[in-house]
């Protein structure tokens, strides 16, 4: 059972539509492959069966959930990319401060795909320890973090990682800020209380027309994302980020950005 070319252009468009991810021609395996699952959850015979089942009411209803978490990729890890931290922490943040944009203290930071939430608690610890280094400033961060895909979302709420995920979090940060389990045969590990609580998610994709935000942010990050979209929706995004942005403040992409 393979994937027709009729059926993977019907696909490839949708999803382009609807989420702004290009799927080429090369793609098509992988498409099949992260499709599969789906058809023998929904007991369907072929991948014609799928595109019908998906363009009915019915499928646009309840399949678009499905659909999104199958062709997101989710690659992310802590403290990617270090030196964006290194660059929020010694000179972002102190400039902000210095223009009066972090207003009373208040550091709205936004996580823009944050997949299984690696990235919005790496700056939890970050900011936790800015924070404990210059106590006089009374800096509140507040972290708001989303992604298109309920299933990743799922996994950053929960905040429970595999010890093989954390190995690039500095020693002192998993001292403070990670949480093992007291069950020593289970290696896995919890991000702390306060850090947890420093960050709300939420889902959103980036083509809708409207972000829904309440307010303007100091920071984003947004890294590695818009890597799978074309030149004009990158350009589109940008500009709708930067409407997001207090003047002065930052957009981080990602290095391959």
């Amino acid at each position: 059972m393979s994937l027709h070319p009729k059926d993977f252009q019907r696909l490839s468009r949708f999803i382009y539509e609807e989420l702004g991810i290009k799927m080429p021609a090369s793609k098509t395996t992988m498409l099949e492959g992260r499709l599969a699952k789906r058809l023998r959850a929904l007991k369907l015979d072929g991948y014609g069966a799928y595109c019908d089942y998906l363009f009915s009411p019915q499928g646009r209803e309840n399949e678009m959930v499905h659909l999104t978490n199958a062709v997101t990729t989710n690659k992310t890890d802590f403290f990617r990319e270090p030196n964006h931290f290194t660059y929020l922490t010694q000179t972002a943040i102190p400039e902000l401060l210095k223009i009066g944009t972090a207003e009373r203290g208040k550091l709205k930071i936004w996580s823009a795909g944050c997949s299984s939430g690696e990235e919005p608690y790496t700056l939890a610890m970050v900011l936790s320890d800015f924070r404990e280094q210059h106590p006089q400033l009374g800096l509140r961060p507040q972290i708001l973090a989303t992604d298109i895909s309920n299933r990743v979302l799922d996994i950053a709420r929960r905040a429970v990682y595999h010890q093989d995920r954390i190995t690039p979090v500095p020693p002192a940060a998993r001292r403070k800020y990670l949480l093992k389990s007291k069950d020593r045969d289970n290696p896995i590990v919890r991000i702390a209380p306060e850090q947890r609580a420093m960050v709300n998610f939420g889902r959103l994709n980036f083509m809708d027309e409207e972000f829904g935000l309440r307010e303007l942010q100091d920071v984003i990050f947004c890294r590695n994302v818009i890597i799978y979209f074309d030149r004009e929706t990158q350009e589109r995004l940008v500009r709708k980020f930067c409407r997001h942005l207090l003047p002065g403040g930052y957009l981080f992409l990602g290095h391959s950005e």
